[in-house]
């Protein structure tokens, strides 16, 4: 568990489904992307979470859509937010292509390896097998990048394990558990509660509750120890009936935190937290 007194805001921006219809201020264009990354990292995010969507707003994986994000938000100078990419933003696409970002991009500091498949309902099946998982583990640990090792269910702390042990993941592992998806494991405390307690000494967490689950996963992890996520991609609401904005949301994670009688961490906190390198001057 962390132990320290800074707890690390993590902003999920976008998502690869929900659509504009829903919640107007979901950012779509990587122009959209950056600047609400811009001002998630003013209100308090340490990490900015990317999707990126398509001329139709489904998810995708384009690798060009990426680096125009990741050169608009470094756009802003002042900004040293923590960039995490998705590794899964596409149920179309093929292993090469989720994983082309990742191989040949510069800036990416953190992307996400979802350890292992489940029947994500009702939609189907979300699918990361062994060979990709290894196969993204050894493009991550060569190129520095580090991974936010999602987990959606118990079992899948035990495939985390095994890429520990054959190489293909570098110790101490970063986990964020997803809780509340349809097929994965419920949000509950007692579910979070075990998550955080079946994993190595060392590790550091995060975790986030899907919808109506947001605010009470926020609460537990902040009890446990852990830190933090928030975004559109989870949950599009600020209360009943009310859209959120990314920012809102990262404004009043911020708050819980204070409140709780920790501070938010910075980016240059977040990134030692994480193991992460600091980050590069132009």
């Amino acid at each position: 568990m962390n132990t320290g007194d800074d707890v690390i805001i993590s902003a999920a921006l976008t998502g690869a489904v929900t659509p504009k219809d829903i919640n107007e201020h979901i950012p779509l264009s990587p122009e959209e992307i950056a600047e609400d990354a811009y001002r998630c990292w003013r209100a308090g995010a340490a990490v900015v979470h990317l999707h990126m969507r398509d001329e139709q707003g489904l998810g995708t994986m384009d690798r060009e859509r990426f680096a125009e994000t990741i050169r608009l938000l470094r756009r802003h100078k002042d900004c040293d937010v923590i960039i995490n990419c998705t590794t899964s933003g596409d149920s179309r696409a093929s292993d090469s292509q989720r994983q082309a970002h990742v191989a040949m991009l510069d800036g990416i500091e953190m992307a996400s390896w979802d350890a292992g498949s489940f029947n994500w309902m009702p939609g189907g099946v979300f699918v990361n097998s062994p060979q990709f998982l290894g196969q993204l583990g050894g493009i991550l640990t060569e190129r520095g990048i580090k991974p936010e090792v999602e987990i959606f269910d118990s079992g899948m702390l035990g495939v985390a394990n095994y890429f520990v042990e054959t190489g293909k993941l570098r110790a101490p592992l970063h986990y964020q558990f997803c809780l509340g998806v349809p097929g994965g494991m419920p949000a509950s405390v007692e579910n979070l509660h075990y998550l955080a307690t079946h994993i190595p000494p060392g590790s550091t967490w995060s975790a986030f509750g899907i919808g109506k689950h947001h605010l009470p996963i926020l609460f537990t992890a902040l009890a446990l120890g852990g830190h933090v996520r928030v975004g559109l991609e989870d949950n599009v609401y600020f209360s009943k009936g009310e859209k959120a904005t990314n920012a809102q949301l990262v404004t009043r994670a911020a708050q819980a935190v204070r409140l709780f009688g920790k501070q938010v961490a910075t980016p240059d906190i977040a990134r030692k937290i994480l193991g992460i390198p600091p980050l590069a001057a132009d």
